[in-house]
């Protein structure tokens, strides 16, 4: 995140954006694996998860898709955390 946020204050200058999206646990065949290991750790994960439940590509990729568009033309060096309410400080 820190990174981020140093290119892009470097890059604004230069009308690049900078964002990062940081998902939670997400169900990509690397869980899938933790699972096949451990389904206890694998049930932990979600539990842990506010909205009790493993995340999806489907659940990360709005955020993507926003960083990528227009209407986020004006907005630089973000984070937006995708896990369910699992980052909430």
């Amino acid at each position: 995140m820190a990174f981020g946020k140093a290119l892009a204050r470097e890059v604004a200058t230069k009308g690049v954006t900078v964002n990062t999206v940081c998902p939670g646990p997400t169900d990509t065949a690397l869980l899938d694996q933790v699972a096949e290991l451990s389904q206890n750790v694998y049930d932990a994960m979600a539990k842990a998860v506010p909205m009790k439940r493993i995340g999806t590509p489907d659940d990360v990729a709005p955020a993507v898709v926003f960083f990528a568009g227009d209407g986020a033309a004006f907005v630089t060096g973000q984070t937006l955390s995708v896990s369910g309410g699992l980052t909430m400080a």
